[in-house]
This record gives structure tokens, C-alpha cells and sequence, in this order.
């Protein structure tokens, strides 16, 4: 069985919460770029082409095909990693080995860092071909989305990208960390040697260097004891 907490997750067989899991962050930014990716390849896909005068299909971004592509592409891989790593977060708790947990936050992080430089490299490109084509007599709603959209999916990407920073950053120092603890037990910064050596009162029970008990004392030492030596 796996520790709790490493790499960020539950122990390895902990029985299923939904209303945990679907309230986890990771799981709630996979289902916002899930959506968002449907709304640009959606946008683009419906009306992001007409016909020019030859008869050819052209895309409304400056009659780019590329754009189109760019934007539908990228959007269509996210809509699947989206749901790919939706169920790895559910299968994240049944991984009982840690270089598996390791493999799955390494991959979350880059894909998700590398998906929000593309989301921002499609907004600039989407952007900059809007700017330069001739305003459609329809469509012009759905471009403006996609672009718009394209935007908004560049921060829950980074965002996913940075919990997935964190979940690495915690099992590296958790696999650091040391392995032994101290004794809760020797609270008293030392060893205690001869434990009946006090009473219970926290003095000696008999004087230093005093006569055993029930043993009377010499009458020269009783006779030293009583006059005190002149300063």
C-alpha cells in the first residue's frame, strides 16, 4: 500500500468519493478546458468556412485554411486530453507504485504547459489573420468566439500545469525527505540514569554523606558536627 499524500494523492485502494473527486482542482480545470475546447473547434467548424467565387471552400480567417485547422486541431486534442486526464485523476488513486504517480505528474505538467503555449500561439495567429480578413456577411459571432476562447483556454491550461509543478515538487521532497524520527518517548534531552536516585518530593531522601539508618554515630564525629570550624 501507498503512503498518503505521495505525489499529491490519497493511499492507493481508498474507496471512491465522487462529490470529492469532481470538487478537486485538477478535476475541475480539466473540465474547463474540456469545454472550451468544444467551444472553438464547435465555433470554427460550423461557420469558420464559405465558398469563394470559384466554388472553393475558404476559411473566414483572412481565407487562411490554416488558421481553421490551427484552431480546430489544437482543440480537438485538448477535447481528448481533457477527457484523458479526467479519468487519470480517477485512476490516480488506484496507482500503488510511485514512479507511476511520478510518470502521470511529469506527463500532466508538460502537456499541460506545452497545450497553453499553443492555446496563446493560436490566439495571436487567429487574432492577427481576423484582423486582416474582410468582414463576413455571417460567422462573425463564432470568429470572434473561437478567438476569445482561445484565450481564456491558455490560463486553466497553465493553471493545470502549475498544480501538476506542485504534486511533482511534493513527492521530490517527500522521496528526500528523512526516514527515521525522533523518540517521543526521551523527552528529556538526556538519559536518566538511576531512577530511584530522588524521591518523589524532587530532593534526597537521605543527606550526602550521612550515617545509615538506625545506626548511631561516634561521639567524635557528633562532637566535629556540632562545632563549626572558626574563619
Amino acid at each position: 500500500m501507498m503512503e498518503e499524500g505521495v505525489y499529491g494523492g490519497g493511499k492507493a485502494g481508498a474507496p471512491f468519493d465522487p462529490l470529492t473527486f469532481v470538487q478537486r482542482p485538477q478535476v475541475i480545470l480539466r473540465a474547463v478546458t474540456w469545454l472550451f475546447s468544444i467551444i472553438v473547434f464547435g465555433c470554427i467548424s460550423s461557420q469558420g468556412w464559405t465558398k469563394n467565387s470559384k466554388g472553393e471552400d475558404v476559411c473566414l480567417y483572412n481565407e487562411d485554411s490554416n488558421a481553421c485547422n490551427y484552431g480546430v486541431g489544437i482543440s480537438v486534442i485538448a477535447f481528448l486530453a481533457s477527457l484523458g486526464f479526467i479519468a487519470g485523476e480517477y485512476f490516480f488513486e488506484q496507482m500503488s507504485s510511485v514512479k507511476t504517480r511520478k510518470r502521470y505528474v511529469m506527463a500532466d505538467m508538460g502537456f499541460s504547459a506545452f497545450w497553453s503555449f499553443l492555446y496563446f500561439v493560436g490566439f495571436c495567429y487567429l487574432t492577427n489573420q481576423w484582423s486582416k480578413a474582410i468582414t463576413p456577411t455571417y460567422g462573425v459571432n463564432n470568429m470572434q468566439a473561437a478567438i476569445a476562447f482561445s484565450f481564456f483556454a491558455i490560463f486553466p491550461w497553465a493553471g493545470a500545469a502549475y498544480l501538476a509543478f506542485l504534486r511533482y515538487k511534493q513527492g521530490s521532497d517527500q522521496a528526500f525527505a528523512p526516514s527515521y524520527e525522533a523518540d517521543p518517548t526521551n523527552t528529556g534531552g538526556g538519559y536518566s540514569s538511576y531512577p530511584d536516585a530522588t524521591d518523589p518530593d524532587g530532593g534526597y531522601s537521605q543527606p550526602p554523606f550521612g550515617g545509615q539508618p538506625g545506626q548511631p554515630q561516634q561521639p567524635g564525629m557528633q562532637q566535629q558536627q556540632q562545632q563549626a570550624p572558626p574563619y
